[in-house]
């Protein structure tokens, strides 16, 4: 799979928009950037490609010193200064306020970024059709196995007592046929939710980028405000990126010999 730049952001909410043909989109609304590219990896030094950017920045007062150091090149340090002397190039810093959230997104090939540019929402999703969403989903803490895996729970009637809730049976279940523990993937009860999921091919309605907003059809995990990475889709039956391949219909003719 092709892997391409994405951007950092945010969830906006949800609402809607109206086409030219009168009919409503149902879009979810992401800020994503501006992203400061802080450090670039290549395989010769890290053993894989990657972009790494930032988002929002982080007070001075409340960064660590290792998060002030990441980003700034002329804050003193005695290693830097022994380095310095011994001749080792250091890295080149993108000479930006720390940031809150760092994260990486990987490439096939060298990126055509310099550390210390900022990536927009024009510049990276200006010509893409469709994109991927990766966020963290709802925590809804420790639930029961109809609303965690749909149940349907037992009868309802007089007869059943305390039960319409249950799972059912795990007799042959749990013993595993002799093992003595549970299967593994075994739908019971237990945490909801809290996950990192990935929405995959969602179409890009519209963008505006004077105030870094992008919206794309349908939802996206988490809650209003929640930390998502937006990226290019890598999906390759993509609807929205390729026009299908129009194939060859060969029709088989059968002649039937008289008298069969």
């Amino acid at each position: 799979m092709s892997k391409a730049v994405g951007l950092l952001g945010f969830k906006v909410g949800m609402t809607q928009v109206f086409n030219d043909d009168g009919t409503a989109e149902p879009v979810t609304v992401i800020e994503v950037g501006p992203c400061p590219v802080l450090q670039i990896r290549t395989k010769e030094t890290d053993g894989y490609a990657a972009v790494q950017l930032g988002f929002k920045d982080k007070p001075r007062k409340n960064a660590r010193r290792s998060e002030q150091g990441h980003v700034a090149s002329k804050l003193a340090s005695k290693r830097k200064d022994s380095r310095t002397k011994a001749g080792v190039q250091l890295l080149p810093k993108a000479d930006c306020e720390p940031q809150r959230h760092v994260r990486e997104f990987r490439l096939d090939a060298p990126p055509s970024v310099t550390v210390g540019q900022v990536l927009k929402v024009g510049d990276v999703f200006g010509e893409v059709k469709s994109v991927d969403v990766i966020g963290t989903t709802k925590g809804r803490g420790y639930q029961g196995v109809m609303r965690r895996h749909n149940f349907d729970g037992l009868p309802a009637a007089h007869g059943a007592k305390k039960v319409h809730r249950q799972a059912g049976s795990t007799s042959s279940l749990a013993s595993n046929r002799g093992s003595g523990r549970p299967k593994k993937g075994l739908k019971r009860a237990g945490q909801y939710g809290n996950a990192r999921r990935t929405v995959r091919n969602l179409k890009v309605i519209r963008i505006d980028a004077d105030n870094n907003l992008i919206l794309v059809r349908g939802s996206v995990p988490g809650f209003n405000g929640a930390f998502v990475l937006v990226r290019p889709t890598n999906l390759f039956n993509s609807s929205h990126n390729r026009v299908a391949v129009q194939q060859e219909v060969k029709t088989k003719i059968v002649l039937q010999k008289k008298g069969k």
